[in-house]
């Protein structure tokens, strides 16, 4: 403890060593009243020594870096440093959006190849095509020169209404190409996938929440119901939170009026109460929520806040156990702090944060993992349980507080290891580059311009695919092989990873999720209520 005081005291003293440059930035919650504290004066004069007197030159950048990652790292599992390096990419991924042409891209053989066109960017919009490889852009020359992709990264993108001119080899056409592009902002979507499964249930898929996931989530809702939805599976499989706004804003969605979404306590112990309002979008259908290990913090909040209020069933498994809230916090420099604020609970009152006090931060996050070998991946009964944690929803059903929420309907993995690791494979980007090569080198025998003739007819040439899928895996050392009892799921992935870089993200879950066994186990479920 005295040594994280100090440390704390040394952030004070280095940062006025080097210079407040919050400005405008820095936030109201911190006061620089606490600079005139005897303490912070005292370590301020060691400083002054250091810099001025001090035999050798010492790095005060680096030191104040060291030291703020040794007292978070002393914090909750939750509380990170963000070097300025990081900000860029992080913020880029919270906002909803980043600048730039708007391409995914893969290196063959040193020439720059686009994997995928990303929806709704430049690129798109100028007609670049999967599969073109990009050799200049305005005079600069790509090809050839061992470029690291942070490289190549930095030629292609760009502020918005900044052009470039690329140079394009089309392999199909075996022609040269030129495209002006006006960089500009490339969606990074949040509601990955939302379609009408069958003539009643429609289904959304949230994978994090951002500053544009509510107006994404509302307008694939509005558009789901405009198709006389009556049951939805929400999917929040594998999200780990984000902000918590948007979550509490979907939850409103689903709840009548006057209902409890969230209880947010600050440390001052003061709590907050969301309630949900009149204008929800969806309140009396039929609704299913699919969580797993990896659903978190504001996944577990609209969990939480559905299963609270008996307004829906929750399926999957017991989630990740997040009920911290973090704030990002500036600390001068462009570096940044995302420091645990407050604590959420469930309507009910229960916190679903699982401990952390006693254990690392590898151990905790490690945890999840640990589930496998304990069992609990293939057997609820195995799932601990804390009797001193029990609350009561309104409809009498008991839940649990102290680490997740567990589903009402379990779905459990019952692949052994080695299904598992197979099944982990298929689904991998390691197919995705298969794809990719199987598809680049064949440039003129698939034609996959028709987005519904093919998503509904099979996968042609399948025995092809499955050739040259064996040999891609003998080249690549991979162990998976092809048996009959895999054989569709890996027809099904190669489709699916075909309509990822041919017709975006919502083509591909929509074929993932014909075999998906939470989807398959949803829809029996809605079949049989």
């Amino acid at each position: 403890m005295k040594r994280n005081i100090i440390y704390l005291f040394l952030i004070v003293v280095l940062s006025a060593a080097i210079g407040y440059l919050f400005g405008s930035h820095f936030s109201p919650q911190v006061s620089l009243a606490n600079a005139s504290h005897p303490s912070i004066a005292k370590l301020n004069r060691l400083m002054t020594y250091l810099t001025q007197d001090y035999v050798d030159k010492i790095n005060a950048d680096s030191l104040v870096s060291t030291v703020i990652e040794d007292i978070v790292d002393e914090l909750d599992p939750h509380s990170v440093y963000i070097p300025a390096v990081q900000k860029e990419s992080l913020a880029e991924s919270m906002q909803g959006n980043f600048e730039g042409i708007g391409v995914q891209f893969r290196m063959i053989q040193d020439t720059i190849a686009v994997s995928r066109v990303l929806e709704g960017g430049p690129s798109e919009r100028a007609g670049l095509k999967s599969g073109d490889r990009i050799l200049m852009a305005d005079q600069d020359t790509l090809y050839s020169k061992e470029l690291q992709n942070d490289q190549i990264v930095g030629r292609l993108k760009g502020n918005s209404s900044t052009p470039v001119r690329l140079t394009v080899y089309r392999k199909k056409q075996d022609s040269i190409y030129t495209f002006d592009i006006i960089r500009g902002p490339v969606p990074l979507p949040s509601v990955s996938g939302a379609y009408m499964i069958d003539q009643n249930t429609g289904y959304i898929k949230i994978n994090r929440f951002s500053q544009t996931t509510y107006a994404e989530f509302q307008t694939s809702l509005i558009g789901l119901v405009e198709q006389e939805m009556k049951d939805l599976i929400l999917d929040l499989r594998g999200n780990p939170g984000g902000y918590l706004l948007p979550a509490k804003q979907i939850a409103d969605d689903f709840l009548e009026a006057s209902k409890p979404i969230v209880i947010v306590e600050g440390n001052n112990g003061k709590r907050e109460r969301s309630i949900s309002s009149s204008q929800g979008l969806f309140e009396k259908g039929r609704l299913f929520v699919l969580v797993d290990e990896d659903s978190a913090s504001a996944s577990e909040v609209i969990a939480g806040a559905i299963q609270d209020n008996d307004r829906g069933l929750i399926m999957g498994r017991r989630t990740f156990g997040k009920g911290l809230v973090q704030q990002q916090l500036p600390l001068g420099q462009g570096d940044q702090v995302r420091l645990t604020t407050a604590r959420y609970y469930t309507p009910t009152g229960r916190s679903i944060q699982r401990p952390y006090d006693s254990s690392s931060r590898s151990d905790y996050f490690a945890e999840v993992r640990n589930r496998y070998q304990t069992g609990e991946m293939d057997n609820p009964a195995k799932i601990p349980v804390n009797d001193s944690l029990i609350f009561t929803t309104p409809k009498g059903r008991t839940v649990y507080g102290g680490g997740g929420i567990t589903p009402d309907i379990y779905i459990a993995n019952l692949d052994s290891p080695e299904e598992a690791w197979n099944r982990y494979l298929i689904g991998s980007n390691l197919i995705d580059l298969f794809v990719f090569l199987e598809l680049d080198k064949h440039p003129n025998k698939y034609n996959f311009e028709n987005a519904p003739q093919f998503f509904n007819e099979d996968l042609p040439n399948p025995d092809d695919f499955i050739a040259a899928f064996e040999v891609f895996c003998s080249e690549y050392k991979l162990p998976v092989k092809v048996t009959s009892k895999n054989k569709a799921n890996i027809l099904n992935s190669i489709k699916a990873f075909i309509a990822l870089q041919r017709f975006g993200e919502n083509m591909y879950i929509r074929i993932v999720n014909q075999t998906d066994p939470f989807i398959v186990r949803a829809l029996e479920e809605i079949a049989e209520r």
